[in-house]
């Protein structure tokens, strides 16, 4: 499924720390915590909290936070829709990516097992 490059361009240039807040609001409202956003995350993209922050604290783009990510091997697992696209289908890379942070952090809203969210079985 193809993204327009409209689209992919606001993906690149959206920051990790303005989209965090609504991760965390999100999940908190569904009775889930901070520390399982953080350990989502981590699972992803390898970051730990502290990384998580300091790359907050630099306000880096999508683009930066995903080269400097070493996303999980099993991230192709992630399927379904978000945001009205198939996850498995998009093209554009780094959309993808993002697509898959936000996958997982609607599993995790949704009530979803920490395992069946980190693909453990």
């Amino acid at each position: 499924m193809s993204t327009t490059p409209e689209h992919d361009g606001r993906m690149a240039k959206m920051t990790f720390a303005t989209v965090y807040p609504h991760y965390v609001t999100k999940v908190e409202r569904k009775g889930r915590t901070k520390a399982e956003l953080h350990q989502v995350i981590h699972w992803l993209t390898g970051f730990d909290e502290k990384k998580q922050q300091e790359l907050m604290d630099r306000k880096v783009t999508f683009e930066t936070f995903f080269q400097e990510a070493k996303l999980n091997p099993n991230a192709r697992q992630i399927t379904g829709l978000i945001c009205g696209y198939r996850v498995e289908e998009i093209t554009n890379p780094l959309t993808q990516k993002v697509r898959y942070l936000d996958k997982l952090v609607d599993e995790l809203a949704k009530g979803k097992k920490m395992e069946k969210i980190l693909r453990e079985g």
